[in-house]
């Protein structure tokens, strides 16, 4: 049986866009006044290719593929959507430019709700010779500028509210995990990095959380982060998830105190995830190393894999040291408008489709 496009009531009918109008607006009031502040920063507001050779190498990240063809129409290569301007942005970096941002329309495949859509918004900004504490500082602004250009003093969602303008509440998955959860996260990982599945295993059935037997750390991780932890970030003030595990930051650097753990961090405001920001890796062999590690755990779950970005690879070992960040802009317009659904807040969302 095909698949076919579901009939919906359309987001062009009158009324329903009349609905939706005031959030598009506030939409476009945001991304201006995000521009501006880009602008007062010193930075360059670059536009990245769509179509990339590997469309990102995370596991559980699934893109949509197509193929390039020659002008005779025979196949040349297998070419992706992107899921993150990421490794074009660095490239940029190896280039030679120190301060750009980007808002980049971005494909992700194997998702849709009232959070997710296949095609969105995501912002991204990069800081040559910066610490990625100064990403931190960035998204503090600017969740008080989208708050301050709708002219209210909270984020909300569905019921929930975050005051942009308190200070956030910065805390370590390692403690997050202690606090939500009883569990000593670190004890199952070594100066290494590497990860101790029984370890962990044991002290998620002490919680009473299920555990396979197929399931790696990873998978652990993730369940205790999405049952446990993440309920209770973002509410009352902006939450900062700093040090994730380094096996959980392919694309970061370690932590000069911690070798088990990696800078990345997270902002969550309202219990929903906006932005994952990085001390950006400039290893290229020990990229390859970690991105080889997340393709064969793609292929050991879902039994597919996608290409490496050579490419990316060879400008990475010229990259200057950089911190970057992806926010997702539509969640922020939502928050900010008080949409209850991502779809509210796209011009012309994509259509609805199902068996």
């Amino acid at each position: 049986m095909k698949p076919s496009i579901a009939k919906v009531s359309p987001w062009w009918t009158p009324s329903v866009h009349a609905d939706r109008r005031p959030f598009l607006l506030g939409r476009n009031a945001i991304q201006t006044a995000l521009r501006g502040y880009f602008l007062s920063e010193d930075f360059l507001e670059v536009d990245t290719a769509t179509l990339q050779v590997s469309p990102g190498n995370e596991a559980h990240l699934h893109a949509f593929a197509t193929q390039a063809l020659t002008t005779d129409g025979q196949t040349a290569a297998p070419l992706y959507l992107h899921t993150s301007p990421e490794f074009a942005c660095k490239k940029l970096l190896s280039a030679g430019e120190q301060r750009i941002a980007c808002f980049a329309h971005v494909y992700r495949n194997r998702e849709r709700g009232p959070l997710h859509h296949p095609e969105f918004t995501m912002l991204e900004w990069y800081r040559v010779g910066e610490s990625y504490e100064s990403l931190m500082m960035d998204c503090v602004r600017i969740l008080a500028l989208a708050a301050e250009t709708m002219k209210t003093t909270r984020l909300t969602y569905r019921g929930s509210e975050c005051d942009p303008f308190a200070g956030p509440d910065r805390i370590s998955v390692a403690a997050a995990f202690d606090r939500y959860a009883g569990i000593d996260l670190l004890a199952s990982v070594s100066a290494d990095g590497t990860t101790d599945r029984a370890h962990l295993a044991d002290q998620v059935k002490r919680t009473g959380m299920r555990v396979a037997e197929d399931d790696g750390w990873a998978d652990l991780f993730s369940r205790v982060l999405v049952e446990k932890v993440e309920p209770h970030l973002g509410f009352g003030r902006v939450t900062i998830l700093d040090e994730y595990p380094v096996s959980e930051a392919a694309l970061a650097r370690p932590s000069a105190s911690d070798p088990r753990v990696a800078e990345r961090f997270e902002v969550y405001a309202c219990g929903v995830e906006l932005a994952n920001g990085f001390g950006e890796l400039t290893n290229a062999a020990e990229q390859r190393r970690r991105f080889e590690i997340e393709m064969s755990e793609k292929v050991r779950i879902y039994g597919e894999s996608y290409p490496l970005d050579e490419d990316f690879l060879e400008a990475l070992a010229i990259m200057p040291e950089a911190s970057g960040i992806a926010l997702g802009f539509d969640r922020l317009v939502m928050l900010a408008t008080g949409a209850s659904r991502i779809d509210q807040v796209m011009w012309a969302p994509v259509a609805e489709y199902g068996t």
